[in-house]
């Protein structure tokens, strides 16, 4: 996988308001995995259906005030797990500590997620180019971290057809964004089968965002 030359890595801007942070959580990476596995104990990975009733790629699943779903009345953030019927786990601290903490470094202090949502990809899964609009709140950043497997990120612009950047995302990277590039669209393509990083043979993509 063609990589961005390493010493553009540690801080890199990808528009106005945001940026690639590389590296920034793999020091924090064991502890991340063993929050992923207590979220997923208490919230188990599904997958939902688009609007359109397409199923996605990707397995899912929340933890904090508020968890993002799909279904048959749209995607939408809710306080409660419908498929346990009980509330959200509570956002393991070592998630919130390193989401405000990343989000300060890309220039935005005072980030406090209200929602932490996993997304587990297989060899083969991706996510088609999407805006994240969905919550009442669009001043504050979206903060994304990646772990496991190695995946193309595709960052494009504030229409489905601007034209896009595929950047490299590795284990421990973190993505920042917001102000006005909070609207962009972007996406992952297929994660491609690689041999274990750090023991995971999967990419898991946190992201944590401010519902309201």
């Amino acid at each position: 996988m063609d990589d961005l030359f390493p010493e553009t890595r540690e801080r890199l801007v990808l528009a106005p308001g945001a940026v690639l942070l590389g590296g920034f959580a793999k020091a924090e990476a064991p502890a991340l995995l063993r929050a992923v596995e207590s979220v997923a104990e208490q919230a188990p990975f599904r997958q939902y259906r688009t609007g359109g009733g397409r199923l996605m790629a990707a397995a899912m699943t929340s933890c904090g005030s508020y968890g993002w779903i799909s279904d048959g009345h749209g995607y939408r953030y809710v306080r409660t797990d419908p498929l346990t019927g009980r509330l959200w786990p509570v956002m393991p601290a070592v998630f919130s500590i390193l989401a405000e903490r990343a989000a300060r470094v890309a220039g935005y202090a005072g980030f406090v997620p209200q929602c932490g949502l996993i997304n587990r990809y297989e060899a083969g899964a991706g996510m088609g180019l999407h805006q994240d609009r969905d919550e009442r709140n669009m001043k504050a950043p979206v903060v994304s971290v990646s772990l496991g497997l190695s995946a193309i990120f595709q960052w494009g612009g504030a229409r489905r057809q601007d034209a896009r950047r595929n950047v490299p995302l590795h284990h421990g990277d973190v993505v920042v964004w917001g102000g006005s590039s909070r609207r962009n669209f972007h996406g992952i393509l297929p994660v491609r089968s690689a041999p274990a990083v750090e023991g995971l043979g999967c990419r898991y993509n946190l992201t944590f965002r401010v519902v309201d």
